[in-house]
């Protein structure tokens, strides 16, 4: 049983962050239509997308030993925001 409280402790701070990015996304839309479409266009981007998927990959790999099931949890956040970091710098010159 300790270690599943373990778990679940490390898999918090991920999910908190995860469960903010939609309420932000919709606070944003409420005061300017549109924006939420500019914030999640990385997901339909071919190589924000591949980077992101790629990195999420590799944090669960590399941290699945040490932080077992909650590892899922720091990969979709860290692969979430690579793919909106890539993103966002190929629109800049």
């Amino acid at each position: 049983m300790r270690a599943l409280v373990g778990c679940c402790t490390w898999s918090l701070a991920p999910a908190i962050t995860v469960a903010a990015l939609p309420v932000r996304t919709a606070l944003g839309e409420l005061r300017h239509r549109g924006t939420s479409r500019e914030q999640w266009a990385f997901a339909a981007h071919r190589r924000a997308a591949a980077a992101g998927a790629t990195t999420a990959a590799a944090t669960i790999l590399l941290g699945w030993h040490q932080a077992g099931p909650a590892a899922v949890a720091w990969a979709l956040l860290i692969g979430a925001l690579t793919a909106h970091l890539v993103h966002r710098d190929e629109d800049r010159p």
